[in-house]
Order: structure tokens, then C-alpha cells, then sequence
């Protein structure tokens, strides 16, 4: 149980307080503005929560569920995150520095202006993940399900793809210099408007690269 939790229960249509239990389920709480950091949460899920500005600072959750859930502005710093899912959140400015995701599911959440410098993932998918603009430099995206996630215009310098699965991800206006994308799908990617020098590529990738403006491989 994480102790001297309080939050804001809208869904009886009054405000009372609450605690945070593990293997609970919680539907519309507010758990704004609280100092959690250093807890640990395990097999509780989540539906329609906010954890606005919440601190969260080196918490571990493992084995939860956040559906539709707002983590504006919440500070995640050294966080942990282990098999769990965070489907279509909301990370707008919150602060993951450093913050660790093993095996999660996190498709189709916003991370729009997340300081995410240093982030660690461990596999997991993240398909359908909006990045757009984000500073991801030096991050390893080893074997992680990126179908369809937006990269528009993030900084990918030196970041690890191999064996990713980028299928139909945006990589316009990217900064890729020094990334690896050996081993990875790359299916669907339109490539006309990303900047690929010092990228590095297996064969089977850069005929795939030139095909994608327009260009007919073969010999006859």
C-alpha cells in the first residue's frame, strides 16, 4: 500500500479521500499533486485516472493497467515500469528522466514535450506512440514494437534500432546521424523526406531506402 496517499474520488460525484492500494481497480480518481515517489504499486489498474504533477520519482509499478489516464506534468525521474500497460495516456511534459520500462505495452499514448533523456526501454511494444519533436538520442529501441509511432521531426541521433519493428512510423524531419537501423522493419516508411546520412543500414534495408523514391530494382 503506498502510505499518505491522497486523492480527489469524482465518480460518486463528491470529492473524498483516498488511498492507493495494490490489486485494486480505480475509475476516474484524481491523484493530483501528491508525493508518491519511492512507492511501489503491483497489480492495480487504472481507468480514465489523473496523476497531474504528481511526484512519482523513483516509484516502481509492476503488473498495472493505466487506460486513458493523465500524467501531465508529472515527475517519473528514475521511475521503474515493469509489465505493465499505459494505453492511450497522456505524458504531455511530464518528466521521465531516466525512467525504466520493461516488457510495457504503451500503445498509443502522447509524450508531447516528456523530457525522456536516458529513458530505458526493455523491448515491449509501442506502437502508435505520438514522440513528435522529442529529444531520444542514445536510446535503445532493441527489438521494441514500433508500428506506426510518430518520430516527425524528434533528434534519433546514435539511437538503436535493431531488430525494432518501425513499421509505417513517421521519420520525417528527423536527426538520425549515427542510428542504427540494422535488422528492423522498415516496411511503409517514407523515406523522401528524412535525412539519412551516417544511418546505418543492412542491404535488404537500403534497397528498400531506394525503392521508396521510386526507384526499380532489377535487371531487366
Amino acid at each position: 500500500m503506498i502510505k499518505n496517499l491522497k486523492a480527489e474520488n469524482r465518480s460518486a460525484g463528491r470529492y473524498k479521500n483516498m488511498v492507493i492500494e495494490n490489486d485494486k481497480k480505480y475509475n476516474g480518481g484524481v491523484f493530483n499533486d501528491p508525493d508518491i515517489s519511492g512507492s511501489v504499486i503491483s497489480g492495480s489498474s487504472f481507468t480514465g485516472c489523473s496523476f497531474r504533477n504528481a511526484n512519482m520519482k523513483e516509484m516502481r509499478i509492476l503488473n498495472c493497467l493505466f487506460l486513458k489516464c493523465d500524467f501531465t506534468g508529472a515527475r517519473l525521474n528514475a521511475s521503474s515500469h515493469g509489465h505493465s500497460m499505459f494505453a492511450n495516456c497522456s505524458f504531455l511534459k511530464a518528466n521521465l528522466f531516466s525512467a525504466v520500462f520493461d516488457n510495457c505495452k504503451m500503445t498509443g499514448s502522447v509524450f508531447s514535450e516528456a523530457v525522456m533523456n536516458g529513458v530505458i526501454i526493455k523491448e515491449g511494444d509501442w506502437s502508435y506512440v505520438n514522440f513528435r519533436h522529442l529529444n531520444l538520442k542514445n536510446i535503445n529501441f532493441n527489438k521494441v514494437l514500433l508500428r506506426e509511432s510518430d518520430f516527425y521531426g524528434c533528434g534519433l541521433e546514435k539511437s538503436n534500432f535493431c531488430s525494432a519493428d518501425l513499421s509505417r512510423a513517421v521519420l520525417a524531419k528527423t536527426k538520425m546521424s549515427g542510428a542504427d537501423l540494422r535488422g528492423a522493419s522498415i516496411d511503409g516508411i517514407d523515406f523522401r523526406e528524412v535525412n539519412l546520412e551516417g544511418v546505418r543500414l543492412d542491404i535488404a534495408q537500403a534497397i528498400a531506402v531506394v525503392q521508396s523514391y521510386g526507384a526499380i530494382i532489377g535487371s531487366k
